[in-house]
């Protein structure tokens, strides 16, 4: 089956609902993205006090405790249910998009990858392992960027660009 460039091929009705699921999608991920820079967690010494508390610190201007391993599991199993169903919708329509392929299997697969070492990560830096902060940052920011790369092609593909007729594909 050829579905390389589908996406550019749909009735306009298709790709006004897909558009439009993509821009609500969008708007609860980058809401996300607000609470996570309240809670402070957009540095490495953000995140390991975010799940570590910072009772020592007498000058911090707000007092956070650390996690209990009920609000750890709650945290860690409601992202990585929720983040994969985001990423499995969105993969699903980026592959349909006209790319190449081994560009759009990096941007439908890379998100699962970043999604457990995000999640894993904050659970082992709440175990105390305190270096993985960094790995969990750094696959924060990356599986941002799929995400960001991925509703970009998406939109422009769903909006801008004409297809062809599947035959010609």
């Amino acid at each position: 089956m050829q579905y390389n460039g589908l996406l550019l091929t749909l009735p306009r009705e298709i790709k006004t609902f897909l558009a439009v699921f993509v821009i609500v999608l969008s708007v609860g991920y980058f809401t996300g993205l607000l609470f996570v820079g309240q809670t402070e967690t957009t540095t490495p010494a953000g995140i390991e006090e975010n799940y570590l508390g910072n009772e020592e610190d007498l000058d911090a201007e707000v007092m956070k405790f650390k996690k209990g391993e009920r609000e750890m599991l709650t945290i860690i199993h409601t992202h990585v249910l929720s983040m994969s169903f985001i990423f499995f919708l969105l993969g699903g329509i980026v592959l349909f998009t006209q790319l190449p392929k081994k560009l759009k299997f990096i941007l439908i697969l890379e998100p699962f990858f970043s999604i457990l070492a995000t999640f894993g990560g904050i659970y082992f830096v709440w175990k105390g392992v305190e270096w993985v902060k960094y790995l969990v940052l750094v696959s924060g920011i990356l599986m941002t960027a799929i995400f960001i790369a991925s509703v970009s092609i998406v939109l422009y593909q769903l909006l801008f660009k004409k297809g062809k007729s599947p035959a010609s594909l």
